[in-house]
């Protein structure tokens, strides 16, 4: 993986950055497909609502995309991460007086996996996902929980673990969205206290209203998967993973998941072709 650290190739960050000792910052994964930064638009206004909810300096999209450019070189599949901390701070909680945000682009070439349509093989996870609504939606760098809950299995062929939070509520994956096929219409929790705002999940439920299809925010409980008519997750990265097997029940492919597949496809998630 190739890194810019302040514009700056084989910087080195501070060890007393507050994105190393405290998680105290963002981040974006954003997919280069063809050589574009992919939803690019969407991944950075939610980092710029984020910044502003944590009180950080908003990085300048000018500089972000030319420094991304740089990194890119020839390659025009892979995966752009974009970093941002508060930057070098005294000990203690206490906001600096004067903020120096630390803001580091890496890239990585890699090639592009069609989703599968048959699906893949997905766990539940024991970990819980914390509830706050001061950091809920955002991409915070306080990972440590879908660390934990990634740790729960080794087996190649789990491809995602659902995690839930401590209400027994469904939240997500431990790097996707959540959405489920039932009555035909499409369901996906409700991120007011815990999970994730994806970039793709936004897609799915933009594009879910342009075809006509119901999507529905509502906190679900793990009974909603033997009720479930389709299972699917979704992140920057992959697009739809739709699922044939997890805790004990098996999905075959609705109408509406290809659909919602095809759409995807047709806006520039490649994954998705068929």
């Amino acid at each position: 993986m190739r890194w810019l650290v302040n514009g700056a190739p084989d910087a080195q960050i501070d060890v007393t950055d507050r994105g190393f000792s405290y998680g105290d910052g963002l981040f974006e994964t954003i997919a280069v497909r063809n050589g574009q930064l992919r939803f690019f638009g969407a991944h950075y206004a939610r980092l710029v609502l984020s910044c502003r909810r944590l009180l950080l300096p908003v990085p300048d999209q000018h500089a972000l995309t030319e420094n991304a450019t740089r990194l890119m070189g020839d390659d025009t599949d892979g995966t752009l991460k974009i970093i941002v901390s508060r930057g070098p701070g005294e000990r203690g909680y206490r906001l600096p007086k004067t903020t120096q945000p630390t803001c580091a682009i890496g890239f990585s070439p890699e090639p592009v996996t069609l989703s599968p349509v048959d699906g893949i093989v997905a766990t539940v996870c024991t970990t819980r996902v914390s509830s706050n609504p001061a950091t809920a939606g955002m991409k915070t760098l306080n990972r440590l929980e879908q660390v934990l809950a990634r740790a729960e299995w080794d087996d190649p062929a789990v491809a995602e673990g659902l995690m839930q939070n401590m209400s027994d509520d469904l939240i997500g994956g431990t790097m996707s969205n959540l959405f489920v096929v039932l009555r035909d219409q499409l369901w996906t929790p409700v991120l007011d206290e815990s999970g994730v705002h994806g970039v793709m999940r936004a897609q799915v439920m933009n594009l879910a209203e342009d075809l006509g299809i119901a999507c529905n925010e509502r906190r679900l409980t793990p009974g909603v998967l033997e009720e479930a008519e389709d299972v699917f997750f979704t992140n920057a990265r992959v697009g739809v993973w739709p699922v044939a097997r997890i805790a004990g029940y098996e999905y075959v492919r609705h109408p509406r998941t290809l659909e919602i597949m095809r759409g995807l496809a047709q806006r520039g998630v490649i994954e998705c072709a068929h």
